[in-house]
Formats: structure tokens, C-alpha cells, sequence
């Protein structure tokens, strides 16, 4: 829930049905853990975190991200 309300404050649209199947498989993948954790409130929680394997690809997708921003950019400039 806490990874919907970033989100959300992020001015992103999502919905559960859509982001539990994505970590799945991410964590299927390789990219991402959880481990699960009793919570004072309530049953307990999955918490996620980036594998090595995980932090590469990220660090690859911001990298061809900026690439595509800086093609617009130029684009744009014309």
C-alpha cells in the first residue's frame, strides 16, 4: 500500500490489480525480493527491494530514459 500512495503522490494512475502482478513478476525475474515482516496494524506486510540484478536494469532504463529525453529535446528545438 505504501508503494500505491508514492504513486499516487507522484501523480501516477494505479491501480492494485495492476502493480501486484508487475512485482510479481519482477521477482520472478530476478530484479526484485520482498521479505515479510508482522506489522503492528494489521497482518503482515511484503516488503521490496532491487536485487544487484535489479539495480542494473534500473540504472539501464534511467539511462536509455535520458537518451529519449534529450532526442526529444533536440527534436523539439527544431
Amino acid at each position: 500500500s505504501d508503494i500505491i500512495q508514492s504513486l499516487k503522490e507522484a501523480k501516477l494512475i494505479v491501480v492494485e490489480g495492476t502493480l501486484y502482478p508487475l512485482l510479481s513478476r519482477l521477482k520472478n525475474s530476478g530484479l526484485l525480493t520482498y521479505v515479510w515482516e508482522e506489522s503492528t496494524q494489521g497482518p503482515p506486510r511484503k516488503y521490496y527491494e532491487l536485487t544487484p540484478e535489479g539495480t542494473v536494469f534500473l540504472n539501464e532504463l534511467d539511462s536509455a530514459w535520458k537518451e529519449l529525453n534529450q532526442v526529444i529535446d533536440h527534436i523539439k528545438e527544431q
